[in-house]
């Protein structure tokens, strides 16, 4: 068997890392910084400890990467939820149900996780901060504004409304992650109905 060149050493490499961060950031969004051991993450990677910081020095360090990517990823799946077809009001709707959805929404769960947390690394805060809620509510004012004038979302001040919904997603996300087994979530059929109108 012939050795593998450079690039697919590289790609290889590439795929192994990638394999991490998927893994790093289930555990972390599940347990938060503090909860979270490298072993954990080496686990649910299927690689060995001693592989794990091969690609990541130190926990802090993966914490950091994986917080600039889900800021990256979150930013893009608001961006992209205006070129999907259909009224406003399906759009936001889909979009409640992807951040909600279990196997979906890590992304926004790590976030949260980077928001709320203890012992969260002070360059993960910066990252968080660079990009606050309010820029989250700018980006979604222009769907919730199509959505009132198409008379599908309820009256009342944008900002206050896009901030709400937020809010609730983000304390939904929360109670989600504290696993307790007696918390069964509000589905997003119920947020959905506090934002239609009529």
């Amino acid at each position: 068997m012939a050795p593998l060149n450079e690039e697919q050493l590289h790609q290889i490499r590439d795929e192994r890392k990638e394999q991490i961060m998927r893994a790093a950031i289930k555990v972390f969004s599940r347990r938060g910084i503090f909860g979270t051991k490298m072993s954990m993450i080496a686990s649910e990677a299927g690689v060995s400890h001693g592989l794990l910081y091969h690609y990541f020095k130190s926990k802090d360090e993966l914490f950091i990467t994986l917080v600039q990517w889900s800021m990256e990823e979150a930013r893009l799946a608001l961006s992209e939820i205006y070129n999907v077809p259909g009224t406003p009001l399906e759009k936001i709707t889909l979009l409640t149900y992807m951040i909600l959805q279990e196997d979906d929404n890590t992304h926004f769960m790590l976030i949260q996780q980077a928001r709320t947390s203890d012992g969260v690394p002070e360059e993960a805060k910066r990252i968080i901060e660079s990009y606050s809620i309010h820029a989250f509510v700018d980006q979604l004012m222009p769907l919730f504004e199509a959505g009132q004038d198409a008379g599908e979302i309820a009256a009342g001040d944008l900002r206050e409304l896009v901030a709400c919904y937020l809010s609730v997603l983000s304390g939904l996300m929360t109670l989600k992650s504290q696993e307790d087994p007696s918390y069964t979530p509000p589905k997003a059929e119920l947020l959905l109905r506090l934002l239609r109108n009529g």
